[in-house]
């Protein structure tokens, strides 16, 4: 599926990944939903992953919550670049090490909901216009969504395809 250039293409395509990945992850045994994965990762379990979608949904949230209300933020929080952000998504899963794996289902599904409300009260230019809001920098805020929510979904089904194979 191309790229989203769209606010509906946007919705469609986190939509479809969202149900997909959710079907996935429903679809495993008791035992692979509890299982370490048999691969080495940095999220070693479904939980890790689930919680990892939430807590990205919940950075880009922020994000956007905090700059549309002309408090000027950064994505990543004080300390994270784009060039050493390894350590962040260490401390998501170490966040949820207490998480269930129901919990952190639960937790995707509404964090996606709330992204997916926050999509649906932008206009397609301002998500998809560059440098339309000027702390998007050089790209835009639809670039952003694409990465939290199709983009990312897609790299949990891989890590979740790969796991359910054994």
């Amino acid at each position: 599926m191309p790229r989203p250039q769209s606010k509906q293409e946007l919705l469609d395509a986190g939509a479809a990944s969202h149900a997909t990945l959710l079907a996935l992850v429903r679809g495993l045994t008791p035992e692979q939903r509890e299982a370490t994965f048999g691969f080495e990762d940095r999220d070693r379990n479904v939980r890790d992953v689930l919680a990892h979608l939430h807590e990205w949904n919940l950075l880009l949230l922020a994000w956007v919550e905090r700059n549309m209300a002309g408090m000027p933020a950064d994505f990543l929080p004080a300390g994270y670049t784009w060039d050493s952000y390894e350590g962040l998504n260490v401390e998501m899963r170490d966040k949820h090490a207490g998480t269930s794996v129901e919990e952190a289902e639960a937790l995707y599904v509404d964090s996606w909901a709330r992204v997916r409300a926050m999509i649906e009260s932008l206009s397609d230019e301002e998500l998809f216009a560059k440098r339309h809001f000027d702390w998007t920098g050089t790209t835009s805020l639809g670039a952003y969504c694409v990465s939290v929510s199709s983009s990312h979904d897609a790299w949990a089904m891989e890590k979740l395809r790969l796991h359910a194979k054994g």
